[in-house]
């Protein structure tokens, strides 16, 4: 039996739920990527700069059909591994055409490197860069890439030699962590109307072969400083609050102290998709860094 309740952030009831089902009746023969877009236009789901929200819809209608309330049509593209297929990059498209090996490690004092290149690749018309930046994320960061999904922000960084050094990617805060939100002051009401302006530091990457001290903390403040206003740019809202969870079996989380992030507690080990009370992951330390002073304020605004 269907129960109403909050799913990808909207509240879904009986009403809600009809409607999906009679689009879904009415137009049997459309994709899935038409059918989410329809939707969210159906519910005027948009973002503050006036995007249609229509991936945050299609997870709406993936997670009620894993409930059984409904049944999608067939994909017509089969998602594969994004990356496994897709030939070796070489570094030197970041930017300006410099060959530099791999192999070949970088082990200089950060001055020698800057200025810094921060660029941020989301948007057009960057795309050797993005497929540069989703690349190195494959190959080198532990936890892999996929691709980001919502609201996001991809940080490609390069040194005055136009060196890649490093992949920052920051996207949409965890829906619950009670650490974090005990720390803002959240209950779920309230957490529910501000998520949307907190960011998570999703993928931190230094370059394997990159081997310079302070790097890591310097990159994690000056992206600090320019991101709400990026997001602002991109989405229509700033964000006020970062966090990031730290897996503390594999890394002490030394650059984010350093950077002045906050260790507010740890994880329980669920992950987003776990619908149990049973862990499933190692827990993880939680790190915050506010990007206003009145954040608890800003945060906990009725």
């Amino acid at each position: 039996m269907f129960e109403p309740g909050i799913i990808q952030g909207r509240f879904i009831g009986a009403a809600e739920l009809a409607q999906v089902r009679a689009l879904l009746a009415e137009h049997r023969d459309w994709s899935r990527r038409r059918i989410s877009e329809h939707l969210a236009r159906l519910l005027d789901w948009r973002n503050p700069a006036g995007q249609l929200k229509d991936m945050a819809a299609r997870t709406l209608l993936l997670k009620l059909e894993r409930r059984g309330e409904i049944v999608l049509p067939a994909r017509r593209q089969i998602p594969n591994n994004r990356m496994g297929s897709k030939p070796v990059l070489q570094l030197g498209l970041f930017p300006e055409g410099v060959l530099f090996p791999a192999e070949d490690t970088l082990n200089v004092a950060l001055p020698e490197l800057l200025p810094l290149s921060v660029q941020e690749i989301s948007r057009p018309p960057l795309p050797a860069q993005r497929a540069l930046f989703a690349d190195l994320l494959h190959r080198h960061h532990y936890l892999g890439h996929r691709g980001p999904v919502g609201e996001n922000l991809q940080y490609l960084v390069g040194d005055r030699q136009g060196r890649p050094l490093a992949c920052v990617l920051f996207g949409a805060a965890a829906w619950q962590c009670k650490a974090r939100d005990q720390h803002i002051g959240w209950d779920a009401p309230t957490r529910q109307r501000h998520l949307g302006y907190v960011a998570n530091n999703t993928r931190f990457l230094i370059l394997p072969w990159v081997q310079v001290p302070h790097l890591a903390s310097h990159l994690l403040g000056r992206i600090a400083r320019q991101l709400s206003g990026d997001w602002q740019r991109k989405y229509g809202h700033p964000v006020h609050l970062l966090e990031t969870f730290v897996d503390a079996s594999r890394f002490r989380g030394t650059c984010y102290r350093a950077a002045n992030w906050t260790e507010v507690g740890q994880t329980t080990g669920r992950t987003r998709q776990n619908k149990t009370m049973t862990p499933q992951s190692p827990p993880k330390a939680v790190w915050l860094y506010p990007l206003r002073k009145d954040f608890r304020q800003a945060l906990c605004a009725s």
